[in-house]
């Protein structure tokens, strides 16, 4: 459409609106333009869907691991107690299912030994009448353990106070592994040793004492004793690891007349958890891919993505993984034989197995086929084949969404910097319109001035014409 201008109004003085002129110019030039920045918006809508299609599949590919992980959820164990009052227990992903019957005897305990109160309170002297000196020699760990001797001086530390802070020191300087405190009641100040082991590592005993002190019986030091399917174990500790292989038992309470069952076996919770992660993380890439494939009834048309052809190649591919089977293995074969079934649009539903059998039952009934369905020793199993297409999926250079968004990347460049060169040329062309269409303008509003002179000169020159009518005519005389 060209610019029309009104002549009438040009030869009137009110000359051109340059601005608006030189728009209108520019206007009819900037469909390029236009053009190449819709294609930069489209880009942009279609790399921020990829951005989060890749994410994603990234977070399926982290659950995946954890199934195909030897150490991971499918492989941990769990230990149960029926009593956990008395023992409770953990197990390791080498742990053996079974039940076990365990009977807690005793306990292992630190060993303690206090004097009877003194009188006067914890800050008298506890040397003998007359003496300046004493000695306490306290065994450490029965007759062949460690004998600490603990000199006495008075004004030094010979006070149930003072004593007790000396032995803390030396205690920690020489490693005897035992603390003293002293304890007051409605009887008086009592200076308390206490071992920092149990069993008889901890077990303590006055060896020798020249002090006014009386000591009463030790107390404690012994071992735990405890008895797993009936066989008898005695150990320095209330945490056993090794009685029941992959099992740590922590010993609570003694109960000699109760037996408490354990029951070692898969980690059902954590495995469901796995799963429902795996079928959780699957089902939103596939409902995002859906989503760019589904046709709008309105526009007629799919999403941003839909002429995409890697993300066509991508839906291809996870649904050839999540529909692969083994062969034998008990039966479970599939994901469906686990109770873990396809819905018509791709996702995937934890439900029941063809017998009416829940994923948990499935699990219980063989958890060594389970496991062996998802993982195995010859890297074939589900979640293996599963791990190696995402590995490459998701590779950060050369995984199929990430060189779609490297393409994507360079092509929005290109626009960019097409669109900053046309807009520099825009631009200096605006500047050279804007300079011809003010000289114009400039010359077009001087046109009435000029008019005016020329009328004004036509006139005065008629005038003098009229008056010298009367005169004869000029004669030319030639000079030859």
């Amino acid at each position: 459409m060209g610019i029309s201008l009104n002549p009438s109004s040009l030869l009137s003085g009110q000359g051109l609106d340059v601005n608006t002129i030189v728009s209108e110019i520019l206007n009819q030039k900037s469909g390029q333009l236009t053009e190449w920045q819709s294609e930069q918006a489209t880009l942009q809508t279609q790399a921020g869907l990829l951005t989060l299609i890749n994410n994603d599949l990234s977070t399926l590919a982290n659950a995946v691991t954890a199934l195909s992980d030897p150490l991971g959820a499918l492989t941990a164990q769990s230990a149960t107690s029926s009593n956990s009052s008395v023992v409770t227990a953990t197990a390791d992903s080498t742990a053996v299912a079974g039940n076990h019957t365990i009977v807690v005897s005793n306990l292992a305990s630190t060993g303690t030994v206090y004097t009877n109160a003194v009188s006067g309170g914890a800050n008298v002297s506890i040397l003998p009448s007359g003496s300046t000196t004493g000695d306490l020699k306290i065994q450490i760990g029965g007759s062949t353990g460690t004998t600490a001797d603990v000199q006495i001086t008075a004004g030094s530390n010979d006070t149930l106070t003072t004593l007790a802070a000396s032995i803390n020191q030396q205690s920690a300087q020489n490693s005897w592994g035992i603390s003293a405190s002293v304890v007051t009641d409605a009887t008086g100040a009592r200076l308390t040793l206490s071992s920092q082991a149990t069993g008889t590592p901890g077990a303590l005993a006055i060896a020798s004492n020249t002090t006014s002190l009386s000591f009463n019986p030790p107390t404690g030091g012994t071992n735990s004793s405890f008895s797993i399917d009936s066989i008898p174990f005695s150990t320095t500790s209330n945490t056993i690891s090794g009685a029941i292989p992959g099992v740590t038992l922590n010993l609570a309470a003694a109960a000699p007349n109760s037996a408490v069952a354990l029951t070692v076996g898969p980690a059902t919770s954590q495995v469901t958890q796995a799963i429902n992660n795996f079928v959780s993380a699957y089902n939103t890439v596939i409902n995002d891919i859906n989503q760019q494939f589904t046709v709008n009834t309105a526009t007629n048309s799919e999403g941003p993505l839909g002429p995409d052809s890697a993300l066509r190649t991508l839906q291809s591919i996870l649904m050839n993984d999540v529909t692969y089977s083994v062969s034998g293995n008990g039966g479970m074969v599939n994901l469906a034989s686990l109770g873990i079934n396809m819905n018509n649009d791709g996702t995937l539903t934890v439900g029941t197995t063809p017998s009416g059998q829940t994923m948990s039952q499935v699990l219980a009934s063989n958890p060594q086929a389970f496991q062996a369905f998802f993982q195995n020793s010859t890297s074939t199993g589900f979640a293996n084949n599963f791990h190696t297409d995402l590995t490459s999926l998701t590779d950060p250079t050369d995984g199929l969404l990430n060189v779609d968004l490297a393409q994507n990347k360079t092509q929005q460049q290109n626009l960019t910097d097409s669109i900053n060169n046309f807009e520099d040329q825009l631009q200096t062309e605006q500047t050279n319109l804007i300079q011809e269409f003010s000289q114009v303008n400039a010359s077009l509003q001087s046109y009435p001035l000029l008019l005016q002179q020329v009328t004004e000169t036509l006139a005065t020159m008629d005038s003098s014409s009229s008056s010298g009518s009367g005169s004869s005519t000029p004669t030319l005389t030639s000079g030859l």
